[in-house]
Formats: structure tokens, C-alpha cells, sequence
């Protein structure tokens, strides 16, 4: 049984993390649209629903939701090319529920800037696991006070403005970006195991595939890196994982 003082910390965590926040469900089957939107709204998000990645878009310009539950297959626009548009415009995180079992369609997803995928058909309990998992990602990297800027060679974060600069160029990372180039640079140096890197963006609510932080590490390099294929900054640790290289070249 948990401390009065734990159940305390967390019933004001989920407080935290349910006050204000607006949640876009995105499918083509309204039963999934009202379900999703009846078990959210009970834990206090706020719920708008879109049919299709068209509507989608017009929806989030309005509303502006702090997370995307987004379908794959829809007709008039799929959810592959909704997040093509849609990156462009804001960093929205990003949860895909996806019917399909091809983990294609999942490493496609996260290229392109998904921060997680629930397959369908999912539990209720997991799904709100996975959305409070990453809204706490996100206001954590808001509300960490400490060691709010981190600079490495030509690298600079900001936490509180979640802003990164290469080479003084402002770079746009999604949320699991950032906090996985966060975490790399905090221990500039130290191999972290794809687990341990997985364990800090997800937690150990529910269990993730290590594969993520490769699809992660690759966008990161594309972004980051002068030759992504012999990456500087985030190198491979052969037979460990990665680490972050704080040097420059000299």
C-alpha cells in the first residue's frame, strides 16, 4: 500500500497532467471516436474528435490540443500524410492507433514523428497510461528549472523554451526527440543501453520496443548531424547502445 505522502504526489501529478489539457481522437469509426472520447472526459481531458486527417488538420489549427490520437488507414487523408502536413505547422505529440500488426507502418510512424503507438484493439487502462506517459515527458522538460540550458560543441538546448540550435540554426524535434537528445547530453560520454533510453521516455508503466529508440536516434542524426550516415554528435556504443559526443573536431 502506497505512503499517504506518495498517494499525495500522485493525485497531484494527475491533476497536473488532466487540468486544461485537450486531447484530438482521430478515426474514421465514430463507435471509436465516442469511446476513446466517453473514458477520457470521465479522467477530466477535454476531447475533440476529427473523421479524417483533412478534418484533422483544420481541427488542430483550432483547437490546438496538447495530444494527437491519430488513426493510420482513413479515407480522404491518412494519418501518414496528416502528420507530413502537421509537422510543419507545430510539434504536437503524437500517438498512433493503428490496426495494422506490420511493424512497417509503426517505424514509418515514428519517422515521421510519432512519439508512441497503441495497436488496436487496446486497452482503455494502457491507452491513458501511454497519454499521461507522455504528457508527463513533456511537462517535465517544461518545468525543470535545473540545468535549464545545455551546450556541446555546436549543440544548444533550452528545456524551458524546448528549443534546440545547431551550428546556431533553430532545429524542430518533436517531443520524444528532445527528450531523448536531453537525456543524451545530460551525460555527455555515458553509453546508455536502448533500454535504459526507453525507460526514460516511456517509463516502466507499460512495455515499449527498443527498436523506438533507433527509429529516434536516426531522425535525431538527420537533424542534427553535417553527415547523418558518420554521425558526430550521437554515436553508436557497438554492443551498448549510444552515447552523446560532447567534443568538436579539431
Amino acid at each position: 500500500m502506497l505512503q499517504p505522502e506518495v498517494e499525495a504526489f500522485h493525485a497531484r501529478l494527475s491533476k497536473v497532467l488532466k487540468m486544461n489539457k485537450t486531447i484530438l481522437v482521430v478515426d474514421d469509426k465514430r463507435s471509436v471516436q465516442l469511446l476513446v472520447k466517453d473514458y477520457l472526459t470521465e479522467r477530466g481531458f477535454k476531447v475533440v474528435t476529427a473523421n479524417n486527417g483533412r478534418e484533422a488538420l483544420f481541427t488542430a489549427r483550432h483547437e490546438n490540443p496538447d495530444l494527437i490520437l491519430l488513426d493510420i488507414m482513413m479515407p480522404e487523408m491518412d494519418g501518414f500524410e496528416f502528420m507530413r502536413l502537421h509537422r510543419k505547422e507545430r510539434e504536437t505529440p503524437i500517438i498512433l492507433l493503428t490496426a495494422k500488426l506490420d511493424e512497417t507502418d509503426k517505424v514509418i510512424g515514428l519517422e515521421l514523428g510519432a512519439d508512441d503507438y497503441v495497436t488496436k484493439p487496446f486497452g482503455m487502462a494502457e491507452l491513458v497510461a501511454r497519454i499521461r506517459a507522455v504528457l508527463r515527458r513533456l511537462e517535465k522538460s517544461k518545468s525543470d528549472s535545473d540545468n535549464d540550458i545545455l551546450t556541446a560543441g555546436e549543440i544548444l538546448l533550452n528545456k524551458q523554451s524546448h528549443m534546440v540550435k545547431a551550428s546556431g540554426q533553430s532545429v524542430d524535434l518533436t517531443p520524444s526527440e528532445f527528450d531523448l537528445l536531453a537525456i543524451l547530453m545530460a551525460s555527455p560520454g555515458r553509453a546508455f543501453s536502448r533500454a535504459e533510453l526507453l525507460e526514460s521516455l516511456q517509463g516502466n508503466s507499460f512495455e515499449g520496443v527498443e527498436r523506438t529508440i533507433d527509429v529516434h536516434i536516426r531522425n535525431l542524426r538527420s537533424k542534427l548531424e553535417i553527415d547523418p550516415a558518420n554521425p558526430h554528435y550521437v554515436q553508436t556504443v557497438f554492443g551498448v547502445g549510444y552515447r552523446f559526443n560532447p567534443e568538436l573536431d579539431s
